[in-house]
């Protein structure tokens, strides 16, 4: 048994220095000449205990930790993507993350989504309060632990920068977190850390890592055990096609031994295959990177926690975010163990849901959980571009419910005939690389179209008006009688049905104009012609009759119950009239 470095993912907002910071990590190494003792991987960076020491300092000491971990293993492929992207059974593949926050920005759309991706997944994080030194006032004190350098500050900056961290504190707690500066942590199992850093200056970076390391040592212990022996675990980052090797795959393994000519299983959309490694490459040491001309290095065998590119036939269709495993036994028992930790992803569809499509298993999972806490079904929910069939789907959903019948599509492109066919459609296709946005997306959709439905509801309603047939202006007697209306109270609208003060019945506006111009309503005030559709003039109603709507007994009960308050002084006063005409009829009417 070995204790394997902790598998650290960076996460945060675009532009608020995830790279800035493990550039910093890395470039303090190679500026102390210590670059010989870091190691780049395939989307990785490997920090060696000694490495930290160095950064670290007497810090390490201060807070009492042990060199029993041999260093850190930051996962820097750009975005939270690969925190989705990279799973192991039960979760995600980080033991730890760091949430990056520019202190001055505060939390973005993506900062809230990777921090309900860390929710989603339970990994224990600290947040990185960056561009501390962007502070007004500020004083930089290059590479200083945040304390000293915080404590030569003026009290104004200090008090900013406090203030600034409350924020951080109020937000966190929205979200479901108890937190605090790391200094002032009662219980390290319960708060969440913020170290205030500069990623630019490395100011705080030295307690940030000596934060990572006490969690690490302190709840992480059995999770990093590993056997050195045992056949390689891992997840596969990525699939690409790379001049003079063919299809690889880039990979981190986070157990055991992987060897060159090992047999591994992978997973592609239609099954689980096996394939002999050609070739095991790792990147070269950092600093050589700039001048050497071959990127990768040849090895034999590499031990967790690493990122190796494989060199293999018949990867082409392989799933990024899928798992990798070493066939040693009989492959049924590896395919087994494989398509368990797939099934882990429990998606459960129906008939009426909508139509969900990802780039990987991680993604297509964190969408699927999101769309699970927001109650929305789920017809399908596959990895892959968005085909013809994917629309078929969504339009026949369409039709029963349009409010599913619709496509998520989460950094996946859509083909041709798809694009053609959601135009047929005319279909809803929300697509996206940032998984919070798209939801968000679709959920403030889902409240325009419940707005559109309540406001086309609303004017469905025959509301109350009167109007007053203007004596000496009869222009039509009948088919359809024509004559010039004043409107007294409301707003009169076509089609609505008109009664005299006696109840009887009139006809029904069939339409209005007011200088030549047609008109779908009038309201109070205005003089219009009016066409009245089955009313003889003489016989239904006469000059200077005043005629009110005649609203049904249900549209009734919505205005007095629902919509009293949006009615304005003389429609409820001309609804009382109209109640009270009606009930000289039927004395239970509305009751």
């Amino acid at each position: 048994m070995k204790i394997r470095s902790p598998i650290v993912s960076v996460l945060g907002h675009v532009d608020h220095g995830k790279t800035t910071l493990l550039d910093y990590i890395r470039g303090s190494v190679i500026a102390q000449k210590e670059a010989g003792g870091i190691t780049q991987h395939i989307g990785a960076t490997e920090i060696p205990m000694k490495v930290i020491e160095n950064i670290c300092s007497d810090f390490l000491k201060k807070f009492d930790i042990k060199e029993s971990l041999p260093g850190l293993f930051f996962i820097d492929t750009p975005g939270h993507e690969a925190f989705t992207t990279l799973r192991k059974r039960g979760g995600a593949l980080a033991d730890l993350a760091i949430l990056v926050v520019d202190i001055n920005e505060g939390f973005k759309p993506q900062t809230f989504e990777a921090l309900g991706i860390l929710k989603m997944y339970k990994t224990p994080f600290i947040v990185a309060a960056n561009k501390v030194d962007k502070t007004y006032g500020w004083n930089t004190y290059e590479g200083f632990p945040f304390l000293e350098t915080y404590s030569k500050q003026a009290e104004n900056v200090q008090q900013k920068l406090d203030n600034q961290i409350y924020e951080l504190v109020g937000i966190l707690h929205d979200e479901g977190f108890e937190s605090e500066r790391f200094d002032r942590v009662g219980d390290y199992a319960k708060q969440v850390s913020i170290i205030p850093i500069s990623a630019k200056t490395g100011e705080g970076i030295p307690e940030l890592l000596t934060m990572l390391m006490g969690l690490a040592q302190q709840y992480l212990k059995e999770q990093l055990q590993i056997e050195t022996d045992a056949p390689a675990k891992g997840t596969i980052l990525e699939v690409k096609e790379e001049i003079g090797l063919g299809t690889t795959i880039d990979a981190v393994i986070y157990d055991g031994i992987i060897k060159k000519d090992d047999i591994i299983a992978l997973t592609t959309l239609e099954k689980v295959i096996e394939t002999k490694i050609r070739s095991l490459l790792k990147p070269k040491p950092l600093e050589e990177i700039r001048e050497s001309k071959k990127k990768f290095q040849k090895v034999d065998e590499v031990v967790a926690a690493a990122g190796i590119k494989i060199v293999a036939p018949n990867m082409e269709n392989v799933i990024a975010g899928s798992p990798l495993r070493i066939v040693s036994e009989d492959f049924v028992t590896v395919k087994k163990e494989i398509l368990k930790e797939i099934e882990n992803i429990k998606i459960d569809t129906e008939e009426l849901g909508i139509v969900v499509k990802a780039d990987t298993l991680g993604s297509l999972e964190a969408l699927v959980n999101l769309l699970k806490d927001m109650k929305v079904p789920i017809r399908t929910a596959d990895i892959g571009d968005v085909s013809r069939r994917d629309v078929v789907d969504a339009a026949i959903v369409k039709k029963e419910n349009a409010e599913y019948g619709v496509i998520l599509a989460f950094n996946v492109r859509i083909l041709p005939s798809a694009r053609e066919e959601i135009k047929a459609n005319d279909l809803k296709l929300f697509s996206g690389n940032v998984i919070y946005k798209l939801t968000e997306d679709y959920e403030e959709w889902i409240e325009a179209a419940k707005e559109r439905k309540k406001k086309e509801w609303i004017d469905a309603i025959i509301r109350p008006a009167k109007i007053r047939i203007i004596p000496k202006l009869i222009f039509r007697y009948s088919k359809p009688a024509i004559a010039g209306i004043e409107v007294l109270s409301g707003t009169i609208k076509q089609d609505y049905p008109l009664i005299r003060e006696n109840g009887t019945n009139v006809g029904k506006v069939e339409s209005m104009q007011d200088k030549g111009e047609n008109k779908k309503s009038a309201s109070k005030g205005q003089k219009v012609a009016m066409a009245i559709k089955d009313a003889l003039f003489g016989k239904n109603f006469n000059e200077g009759d005043i005629l009110y709507v005649n609203i049904p007994e249900n549209h009734y009960t919505i205005l007095e119950s629902e919509l009293k308050n949006k009615l304005t002084e003389d429609e409820i006063e001309t609804l009382n009239e109209i109640v009270e005409i009606k009930r000289k009829e039927n004395p239970n009417w509305g009751i």
